[in-house]
């Protein structure tokens, strides 16, 4: 008998336990083999069995040596709940359960902070879900039929000039354009969220752009993707589907030579360039792709080593947004021609009103967009302390701004985009609806896509691994073994249908208001069911 060390881990104290029924289980192996954390074993356990060797009953007892699955006692390789076990099992032999009495949390910092990628798994509680749309035309203001009647349903990315700021002359009774005005794509108001090669396995974010092109070229629905930092292959660079993709550049300016060094070679413009100054989850923290995830193709893409790529907090040699405008737009702008809009991302913070006054004062007139990111979305790896307490929610930064922009009389100058959480519950076309009518111009959206490929994490703890490179479902690993687990033409086809339910729906929502167009800044289409919400927006309160 060995001694008892009261500090040592027991299955107990890990996260999840594997609940394993050896009666149904045939040994097969495919469970130990699908377990990319190698959470569980094959092992030998002493077992009393009862038997009878007689033609007639004669039972014996005995101890014999039987072949079992174990679940290994060891932080570095506890199980994280994907299921990836149960899905395999031809008996459903083995499954995991969540364990109540977890000391996971405390023991797994002795080796430092804790990393884990997906949502937050504290702030959970929505402000849209206090939210309902409360104004319905009937009598005196008659509905929309959502099924026959013609809706516009197309959003500003770029900066759209005032009548009187435009440069117009009038000769002959007709008006000329004495100078270029800063360029406007008028797309549709959802945008595929910026997840870049690297944290994304080749994979996934061909299926993310297979499917933008698809909507694009087959439905009629103008979606954006945007490419997320590290940069593009060269192939995708230089082709015609580069019109579909909104270039990202961060402050780590990961694969910007090769963007670069592309330009002269580029069939089209892109659809805008996006320039990160800080993300919704883990504000502040910059961003962070794990050696484990720098693969071959990475580092050549990126033209980096195998390390852990660590962006800065910010853009250096950037002190204020003053000085993004001057350097950073105007270079960038400068770079395509002033022919495709640039705009900015920042987190939403105490001081994002601010950001965006200074950005509406912009005396170039060059800023293309402003897009807010609140702390309920996230993909990437994230140390879990910044992950789960700092960042804002989004829906109170994106109603303080666009008011900001009202009380100055420039709303819709340069349109707000909202992202963080957007689809959390299932329903992406009612948050979009909701965040529309609160001032938002369009919205982000990131996690609901790697859902909808397969993606089996969730704010309750489930996985969330997207940090280790070792992602069950193929999707945030840069491992070739596990990505061929996605199907990329299946995961295509999902966010097609899901996006085309997602316009099906908005249509629902905007036809019982009666707008024909998208209902931006119409908060009295909207009532809230909490009367601190509703006083904090500026909206009805309805009990």
């Amino acid at each position: 008998m060995e001694t008892v060390t009261t500090q040592d881990v027991s299955v107990n104290d890990l996260a999840w336990k594997i609940e394993h029924h050896p009666e149904r289980c045939t040994l097969c192996g495919s469970c130990v083999a699908a377990c990319t954390f190698n959470a569980i074993e094959v092992s030998v356990a002493r077992r009393s069995v009862t038997a009878s060797y007689e033609a007639f009953p004669m039972p014996v007892q005995e101890h014999a040596a039987r072949p079992i699955i174990r679940q290994k006692k060891n932080l570095d390789t506890a199980c994280v709940g994907c299921g990836m076990c149960e899905k395999i099992c031809p008996n459903a032999a083995i499954f995991p359960v969540r364990n109540p009495d977890s000391r996971f949390a405390l023991l797994a910092r002795a080796n430092g902070p804790i990393k884990r990628g997906g949502r937050t798994n504290l702030n959970t509680q929505r402000t849209l879900d206090a939210i309902i749309v409360g104004r319905i035309s009937q009598m005196t203001d008659p509905s929309l039929d959502s099924e026959r009647h013609t809706f516009d349903i197309r959003s500003p990315f770029g900066r759209v000039l005032q009548a009187r700021e435009l440069p117009l002359r009038v000769e002959n009774d007709a008006l000329i354009l004495i100078e270029k005005t800063p360029p406007v794509h008028w797309i549709y108001p959802a945008i595929f969220s910026d997840m870049s090669i690297g944290a994304l396995s080749t994979r996934a974010w061909e299926t993310l752009a297979i499917a933008t092109a698809y909507l694009n070229d087959k439905c009629g629905l103008p979606v954006r993707m945007s490419s997320g930092e590290g940069g593009m292959p060269i192939k995708l660079l230089e082709s015609e589907y580069l019109k579909y993709i909104i270039l990202q550049i961060a402050s780590g300016h990961f694969g910007w030579n090769r963007i670069i060094k592309a330009m002269p070679r580029m069939k089209t413009d892109p659809a805008g360039v996006l320039i990160k100054i800080g993300q919704g989850a883990k504000p502040g923290d910059g961003g962070l792709l794990p050696a484990a995830k720098v693969a071959p193709h990475i580092q050549a893409i990126r033209g980096v080593p195998k390390a852990t790529l660590h962006s800065p907090p910010n853009h250096q040699g950037l002190y204020s947004i003053e000085e993004s405008v001057q350097k950073m737009h105007l270079s960038l702008n400068a770079a395509f021609g002033f022919r495709v809009p640039v705009a900015i991302k920042c987190a939403a913070s105490a001081t994002s009103v601010s950001v965006y006054n200074n950005l509406l004062r912009d005396p170039y007139k060059i800023c293309g967009g402003f897009v807010i990111d609140g702390v309920q979305g996230g993909t990437g790896a994230a140390n879990e302390v910044s992950l789960d307490h700092t960042g804002h929610p989004v829906v109170s930064k994106l109603r303080d701004c666009y008011l900001a922009a009202v009380s100055q009389g420039l709303q819709g100058q340069i349109p707000l985009w909202a992202g963080g959480g957007v689809g959390m519950t299932g329903n992406a076309a009612a948050d979009a609806f909701k965040m529309l009518c609160l001032g938002a111009n369009g919205v982000i959206m990131g996690k609901i896509l790697i859902q909808l490929m397969g993606c089996v994490g969730n704010e309750h703890g489930r996985c969330n691994a997207c940090s280790t490179g070792l992602c069950p479902t193929g999707i945030c690993t840069q491992d070739p073994r596990l990505s061929k687990r996605l199907d990329v033409d299946r995961g295509a086809q999902k966010i097609v249908d899901y996006m085309l339910a997602f316009d099906s729906e908005l249509r629902k929502l905007l036809a019982p208001v009666g707008n024909s167009s998208l209902p931006v800044g119409r908060s009295d289409a909207l009532v809230s069911t909490d009367k601190a919400i509703a006083d904090k927006l500026d909206i009805q309160y309805a009990c």
